[in-house]
């Protein structure tokens, strides 16, 4: 957006998917159109299971691994993989770089969790039972597992990354306020280089029982996400991704390459009362129109599939029919907080090579883009709460 802020880059990407891990990787697949999923070991619920990974490249310690539950050795793995591509791993650089994470809580102790419930149904003094056993099989550095923090934690040890941070938590809106506060801050002048994203294991019992509850799970059989119908639901998607946004000034005096301009990230919370999906989106769109050439311009959706989120975001989409949509959920799955974030990612893979990847889509709403891409809107839509814009341009 044109205005006197200090331009902000994306100089580097860590990304790992069920896709693979790294950038090339995803963009070959993603041009496949044959998304990895697993429908048998969950069933009936459809996952998109994280691609084979040596955590050892990234995080060589198996000490520090072992502390890790998975969703932050993913996380800390995507987010060596973005200091690497941006060249940023330099003790001096670590020392003053910030950092913005989003994800959610904890996993579940899912063997302690068993011997509890078994006790408990044949304990005489279940209150009593119960307590013993919280006080003794949750220990202290179990319980701090639990918190989000600790992602952060991790990638200061592992990496080096000691400059400010923050954490948040909150589903898919944390991950879109995450990279709109990295932005805001460098592009204010706050920061001159922050580490920002997020992690989600996607192969979780738990949540996978807490989104059935919601009635959001996908079952039974895979379709795209634009395929899915009334009844909707996401395929739960272990995902880890993470950018490196610098200010142009900053990349620039250490000869740093950006593959893309991270021009505008904007967000709301409707009360998603009928409709109200589709008026927040045009709203956003409204603060970016003007900077939009539809002839070079695509959306990157994050349509999650759950509806009615997914019809009322197509209802938008399909008002703007001149640019061509990709939804990555159809690819990847869906991973609430890093979700924003990899396809913020993707959007910049895109523009750098000045193509979109294939459409991946039965109902024919993806259709092919033959021009040249310059421009990407990328849409974050949680399947609850929390709407969000962005706009990533190629850098001339």
């Amino acid at each position: 957006m044109a205005d006197n802020r200090r331009e902000t880059w994306i100089t580097g990407v860590g990304i790992v998917s069920s896709l693979g891990e790294g950038p090339d990787a995803h963009w070959q697949r993603l041009n496949e159109a044959k998304p990895t999923v697993d429908a048998k070991t969950f069933a009936p619920y459809i996952v998109h299971p994280l691609a084979p990974i040596d955590f050892d490249k990234q995080i060589p310690k198996k000490g520090d691994q072992r502390q890790m539950e998975p969703w932050q050795r993913i996380g800390t793995y995507a987010a060596g993989l973005a200091l690497d591509s941006a060249g940023a791993k330099g003790p001096e650089l670590l020392a003053r770089m910030d950092m913005i994470v989003a994800a959610g809580g904890g996993e579940r102790d899912f063997a302690a969790d068993g011997l509890i419930l078994t006790g408990l149904s044949k304990s005489g003094k279940p209150d009593l039972f119960l307590n013993e056993r919280l006080m003794n099989d949750l220990r202290p550095t179990l319980f701090l597992a639990q918190l989000s923090n600790l992602l952060a934690g991790n990638i200061s040890i592992v990496h080096g990354v000691t400059g400010s941070s923050r954490t948040f938590m909150g589903e898919e809106a944390a991950g879109i306020d995450a990279v709109r506060i990295a932005l805001a801050r460098i592009a204010a002048g706050q920061s001159d280089i922050t580490l920002v994203g997020g992690a989600y294991n996607g192969e979780r019992k738990d949540m996978l029982m807490l989104y059935e509850f919601g009635g959001y799970a996908l079952k039974d059989e895979f379709r795209p996400v634009w395929d899915r119908g009334p009844t909707g639901g996401f395929a739960s998607g272990s995902l880890g991704a993470f950018l490196v946004l610098e200010a142009r000034e900053h990349a620039e005096a250490r000869a740093a390459k950006p593959m893309a301009r991270l021009s505008a990230v904007l967000s709301e919370r409707s009360d998603r009362h009928s409709g109200a999906v589709t008026t927040g989106l045009q709203n956003m769109w409204q603060q970016i129109a003007g900077e939009l050439d539809p002839a070079q311009a695509a959306f990157i959706s994050g349509a999650t599939g759950a509806e009615p989120a997914t019809g009322e975001e197509r209802a938008f989409l399909s008002n703007h029919a001149e640019l061509a949509v990709r939804a990555t959920g159809t690819h990847i799955g869906h991973g609430p907080e890093p979700q924003f974030v990899i396809n913020i990612a993707f959007a910049a893979l895109a523009v750098s090579k000045g193509l979109l990847f294939s459409a991946c889509d039965g109902t024919g709403f993806e259709q092919a883009m033959q021009r040249p891409l310059a421009q990407v809107v990328v849409t974050g839509i949680g399947h609850w709460r929390g709407e969000g814009l962005g706009l990533v341009e190629a850098i001339h």
